[in-house]
């Protein structure tokens, strides 16, 4: 069974964060948070945007990133990155790998993307775009790593919608 991973490297903008974790809620992903982060996770602002998933969402924090390779060693991480030199779509996504975004101002840290060129995803844009929206990037990405997966846990919930449906 897939068990996904999101990594956010130092995120700071808590909308996108609390975004991002309904979609874990959503489809049973895990959220890692790698500190400083540019908000408190009790916020407001995080909770509204996750609304009433962020209490059901499985959270681990980081104080920083040597942290988080301490507490996951062998992780595969995949970066996503606008300087990646693979398609998002070009990699296959083990049912156990780690996807992670850099901060919303920044992105990951150039030295990171230095150390792990193999594993750089990036999204298709046209010419001038700088970047996608944090969360949506995440849900393009874990979207297409859960297609790899067959959406294996997820099945039993879409079958039961169908057979809702067909029973009205």
């Amino acid at each position: 069974m897939a068990s996904l991973n999101i990594v956010l490297y130092e995120p700071e903008i808590p909308a996108n964060t609390g975004n991002i974790g309904r979609t874990c809620v959503a489809t049973g992903t895990r959220l890692h948070l790698i500190e400083p982060l540019g908000f408190r996770t009790d916020e407001k602002s995080l909770k509204r945007a996750g609304m009433d998933y962020w209490n059901e969402l499985e959270v681990t924090s980081y104080i920083n990133w040597e942290d988080f390779c301490k507490r996951n060693p062998g992780a595969k991480i995949y970066m996503a990155t606008t300087k990646g030199r693979h398609v998002y779509t070009e990699v296959s996504y083990e049912p156990d790998c780690y996807i992670m975004f850099g901060k919303e101002s920044a992105g990951i840290p150039e030295e990171l993307l230095k150390e792990n060129p193999d594993t750089c995803v990036r999204i298709p844009m046209l010419g001038e775009t700088r970047s996608l929206n944090l969360s949506n990037a995440a849900a393009i990405v874990l979207y297409e790593a859960l297609r790899q997966n067959q959406f294996d846990h997820m099945k039993l919930q879409g079958e039961l919608h169908r057979l809702k449906w067909e029973d009205a």
